[in-house]
């Protein structure tokens, strides 16, 4: 009696467990450039783009053009101080030095990230990809240049790094580039979009206060999105120049995946003729060792 009892919550356990993997997870993603906490008013108030994000009540968010100890901005650590509002992580990834500190862009998310990579894109106003590892998935978000030549050549870059994963890989930001370009043309051909890009008013992100178009964007790599549960430009025309865009999506996810376990600064080495970029670990504050050298794409050395 005792055995077939057992042998019944082994395969209720079994069923149990088949269906949980079978499942699709449902995640609310939101891409939002914060103007450096500057609404358009000119009024730098982060509690008033805190309040949207808390509004739209996102698992995780990509946000772009943020200060860290920027003199602009009051030399605060405006993913840290939103994340701290928000009740969530956050993870900022610097392209260029300014005024003291530095600007890039950010990842704030409910769940700890189990690894970063934060890797250059080309632009006249230096760029990167910020790319977070969770356990069920990838998430990266990008700020791209104002120049057609450097965005396309960001495309190749960013089709290189969502293919190197085997969990389900999402991508947002502020692309400078419209629904019918060459990039996003060829976006499309390995990347499914969440958020509508057709060209009606509805789905205009730009500018906030009369958006005339879509240059915002979220985004899976491959077919691991089974359902798009909810696409939306959030109406909010004054807490920064570009208004969010939120998704709720169902995906197929990766449990029990192995981990990245070192968060990693991609560096160009122009020094090596390697497919592979050079790897260089970034420390918990946000510098760089002086004896490590980092390179832009065209092998030119930056520092930070």
């Amino acid at each position: 009696m005792k055995s077939g009892r057992c042998l019944l919550l082994l395969c209720l356990l079994t069923c149990l467990n088949a269906y949980t993997q079978d499942s699709p997870l449902l995640m609310r993603i939101m891409t939002y450039n914060i103007q450096h906490g500057a609404g358009t008013d000119d009024v730098i108030d982060l509690d008033r783009q805190a309040a949207v994000i808390q509004g739209a009540d996102p698992e995780v968010v990509g946000l772009q053009e943020v200060d860290s100890c920027v003199r602009r901005s009051g030399y605060v650590h405006q993913a840290a101080v939103l994340a701290k509002s928000l009740g969530m992580y956050s993870t900022f990834g610097p392209a260029i030095p300014l005024t003291g500190g530095k600007y890039g862009v950010a990842i704030l998310s409910k769940e700890k990230p189990l690894s970063h990579r934060i890797i250059p894109l080309p632009g006249n106003e230096k760029r990167v990809l910020l790319v977070c590892e969770f356990q069920e998935y990838v998430f990266a978000t990008t700020h791209l240049a104002l120049e057609e030549e450097n965005r396309l050549t960001s495309l190749d870059i960013i089709l290189e790094e969502a293919a190197r994963w085997d969990k389900p890989f999402f991508i947002c930001g502020d692309w400078n580039d419209t629904p019918t370009s060459p990039l996003i043309t060829g976006l499309k051909k390995s990347f499914v979009f969440l958020n509508s890009i057709t060209n009606t008013s509805a789905n205009y992100t730009f500018p906030a206060g009369n958006p005339k178009s879509i240059i915002d964007y979220i985004a899976c790599y491959g077919k691991a999105v089974r359902s798009v549960r909810k696409r939306q430009v959030l109406n909010e025309p004054t807490a920064s120049d570009h208004r969010p865009v939120l998704v709720e999506v169902r995906f197929d996810g990766a449990t029990g995946m192995e981990p990245i376990h070192n968060s990693q600064f991609i560096t160009h080495n122009p020094d090596s003729k390697a497919r592979n970029p050079q790897i260089i670990i970034w420390d918990s504050e946000l510098r760089i060792r002086e004896s490590d050298y980092i390179y832009d794409l065209s092998g030119r050395k930056v520092g930070f």
